[in-house]
């Protein structure tokens, strides 16, 4: 048996064992309520769920309402109400949290890929399925007995606006209508619906939870923290940037909850602002169930920020702000006595019982054990299981973007290196933790970088090289022996934990410590140019790494999950194509001038402020958003028979109004949706493989106005799909374009407006012109 099958089959034995160690023990019982003997209103399921609610809530007496309103919600005996708790995580896969418990008969789930990396494939219908995966396992998990909530707080949906920002691993990346993309996606897979149409089932698979609303992106830099943080926002950033995914992620993936954030925003907190949260949120978007705080952020209303001057006032903030939840006990200590002082009324409270009794009835758990309704079939054997696993490596393969490959020097030749000799070097080349990113639960398998490797290299050889990504302590002497010694030299450097993750920014946008040293020196004295594999979140400056003839290759992996090791192995080796795209732009050193408390987007030529993402920054880049390479040569174009532009006729009368700068526009709410739906029209794009390898292509649609004045972005993305084409074989791909959302943008007072003129829609280096005349 050769080493490469010895390593497979090693890899195989261990899934087989960790599958039988999982379903070992017998299951518990889930908590619920509403056995066969209950004949309260509130366990009828024939009656409307609203009903049902206030019914449960017009039992408690005052403390047991409040008793509720945390996330930690003990039971009512008398009634029959079990225990709940508000805070489970399933941001990339159910990961431990105080609803959650992976320490029983279940000892792991599927850890899919950071979802930073997943995002990088930019295909929605990936996203979806992984994200089906992670609500079918919660409720397994759930009804293992493992659980005592079914209320997911994921996804992470805030744009990733600096990159800086130690949680920005945790999002789809920096544009905000992909962002939103993905939020209803992930929704939608989680709760249980299907990727498209209707939302409105009462049954909930699980529930998700899209946080933090909003304008959340600076957890701790240089002594600025979340907690005391007052974001300056316009309205035009808000309206196209800082709220497009939490609206997408109510209206289109119906969530059945948001959070607030710790955050002010232009002097209020989020959690006690009645606009965002009862105007913006449940008025114009409909929100119809719960808002939960994030974790003591009703304390730090008044211990940190001082915008209630007593407890009952921070209480009385939020609750009559639209607000139902605590995630902490603050409520539940100071309720009682703020509605004793008259603060709150019993309406405020009877309110949040009202949306949060209907989220645990929806998920069933108030009609009987939850193992003989809908999802109650749904057990231990759906958690990490060969279709969750499969989907773990798929959207780490498709994640995956090659940033450079000079002469070739990627995919490496499996016949010639089975008899060679490789060096993997890095303090990122054998951890497997390290491929988790932050949020994690126990994975199903466990394979590093090194040990994929094993399985298609006789002799390999690992050296650290530093002690940890922070790279303080290095023997780059080792390094350089091991590089000498060794026929090919992969590099795997980065970032960790310890580098971002929440309440840690960053203050540099290099590598860490000794580690562009140690690169380079380990470069120089390699016998062929090296590869270089980035693990990491946020963006690296490496403009060493990109014009160093000695650098081969260089690849982004983000934080790859479970089974990010085999899929850069696969990469590496040329069994997968990479296919993915950048979901940031990634900037250079001199980026950190600009202080990540600047919250506005666009740029300011008068003082330098250089704007921010690929919508409106000026600046040099490293790599900019969506770049990716391949092994293969993809073409695009437009097709002329299918791309058809809209008629004007039939919406003239409007109102047009025009901006200092003499830009000409239409107001997109008097427009009306009528009209608005009339100017949808089909983009049709011919994209090609030429080969040599078969391979998968996100095609990205993008919309530019001939110029930046008033404030338009430089460009913006407005599509994006996923094809898998053969060497050789074209494809026609159709985006829907609706002029009303794709042609429009943000006005300063946050109206969407579409300019009179021309617009371009771009796909590669193809522009089709359309003009918008009413």
């Amino acid at each position: 048996m050769g080493r490469r099958t010895r390593t497979h089959a090693v890899q195989a034995a261990a899934l087989l064992l960790a599958f039988l160690h999982l379903h070992v023990a017998a299951a518990a019982d889930p908590p619920f309520s509403c056995g066969a003997a209950s004949g309260a209103p509130y366990c009828d399921r024939k009656l409307p769920m609203e009903r049902r609610a206030a019914d449960l809530v017009s039992k408690l007496s005052l403390e047991e309402k409040i008793s509720q309103l945390g996330d930690e919600s003990p039971a009512v005996a008398r009634l029959g109400v079990p225990a709940y708790k508000w805070w489970s995580e399933a941001l990339h896969g159910v990961a431990w949290s105080k609803g959650m418990h992976l320490d029983g008969p279940l000892r792991a789930a599927t850890s899919f890929p950071q979802v930073i990396l997943t995002a990088a494939s930019f295909n929605p219908h990936l996203w979806y399925s992984t994200c089906q995966a992670i609500g079918r396992e919660a409720r397994g998990v759930y009804n293992n007995g493992q659980a005592e909530g079914l209320t997911l707080w994921a996804p992470n949906i805030n744009v990733f606006r600096d990159p800086r920002w130690g949680r920005g691993q945790e999002t789809p990346g920096e544009d905000p209508a992909m962002t939103g993309k993905y939020a209803a996606v992930f929704v939608r897979g989680v709760q249980g619906y299907g990727m498209s149409g209707a939302t409105n089932s009462s049954d909930l698979e699980a529930s998700a939870c899209c946080k933090h609303f909003t304008a959340y992106d600076l957890d701790n830099w240089k002594g600025v923290t979340r907690f005391a943080f007052d974001a300056k926002v316009t309205e035009q950033d808000l309206a196209d940037t800082y709220n497009p995914p939490f609206k997408s992620c109510v209206e289109d993936g119906g969530a059945s909850g948001i959070m607030c954030s710790y955050n002010r925003v232009n002097g209020v907190p989020t959690c006690a602002d009645h606009n965002l949260l009862s105007k913006t949120a449940r008025g114009d978007w409909r929100l119809s169930r719960y808002i939960t705080s994030d974790c003591d952020a009703v304390a730090i209303i008044h211990d940190v920020q001082g915008y209630a001057k007593a407890p009952e006032d921070a209480v009385a903030d939020v609750l009559k702000a639209g607000m139902d939840v605590n995630c902490g006990g603050y409520i539940q200590t100071h309720g009682v006595s703020a509605y004793r002082q008259g603060k709150i009324t019993g309406e405020d409270i009877d309110r949040a019982l009202r949306n949060l009794f209907a989220i645990r009835m929806r998920l069933g758990l108030f009609n009987g054990n939850p193992k003989y309704n809908r999802y109650g079939n749904i057990g231990a054997d759906q958690v990490c299981n060969k279709e969750h696993q499969d989907l773990a490596l798929q959207a780490a393969q498709d994640g995956i973007v090659l940033l450079k490959n000079h002469a070739g020097a990627l995919p490496l030749s499996k016949s010639k290196l089975s008899s060679s000799s490789i060096a993997v070097i890095g303090p990122n080349g054998n951890n497997a933790s390290l491929l988790l990113g932050n949020y994690f639960g126990p994975p199903c398998i466990s394979v590093t970088p090194f040990q994929a490797l094993q399985g298609y290299v006789k002799d390999a050889r690992f050296v650290q090289g530093c002690n940890a990504a922070v790279c303080n302590v290095s023997d780059i002497g080792e390094a350089v022996h091991a590089a000498t010694s060794a026929d090919y030299v992969v590099l795997f450097m980065g970032l960790d934990q310890d580098q971002e993750k929440e309440e840690v920014d960053r203050l540099d946008l290099g590598l860490p410590g000794m580690q562009e040293s140690l690169v380079n020196k380990v470069a120089d004295a390699a016998k062929k140019p090296v590869i270089l594999v980035l693990l990491c979140g946020g963006p690296v400056d490496v403009t060493f790494a990109k014009n160093n003839p000695k650098i081969g290759a260089i690849v982004w992996a983000g934080y790859p999950g479970q089974a990010g090791g085999i899929a850069i192995a696969q990469v590496l080796f040329g069994e997968h194509n990479p296919g993915g795209r950048l979901p940031v732009t990634w900037y250079p050193k001199e980026f950190t001038a600009v202080p990540m408390t600047d919250m506005r987007m666009r740029a300011d030529p008068s003082t330098g402020y250089p704007g921010r993402t690929y919508r409106f920054y000026k600046g040099k880049t490293v790599y900019s958003f969506g770049y990716g390479l391949s092994y293969s040569k993809y073409s695009h174009r437009f097709a002329s028979r299918g791309t058809k532009p809209p008629s004007m006729s039939g919406i003239g009368g409007l109102k047009a109004t025009a901006s200092a700068a003499g830009t000409v526009s239409y107001d997109v709410e008097e427009m009306g949706a009528e009209a608005c739906d009339r100017l949808r029209f089909p983009a049709v794009v011919r994209v090609q493989n030429h080969g040599p390898m078969d391979g998968r292509h996100p095609v990205l649609l993008f919309l530019r106005w001939p110029n930046a004045t008033d404030g338009r972005p430089a460009s913006q993305l407005i599509g994006f799909q996923s094809v898998h084409l053969k060497a050789e074989e074209a494809a026609h791909v159709e985006f829907e374009v609706s002029p009303c959302k794709h042609l429009s943008r943000a006005a300063e007072d946050g109206r969407k407006v579409i300019d009179q003129g021309s617009h371009f829609l771009k796909v590669g280096d193809d522009e089709f012109e359309l003009s918008f005349m009413a």
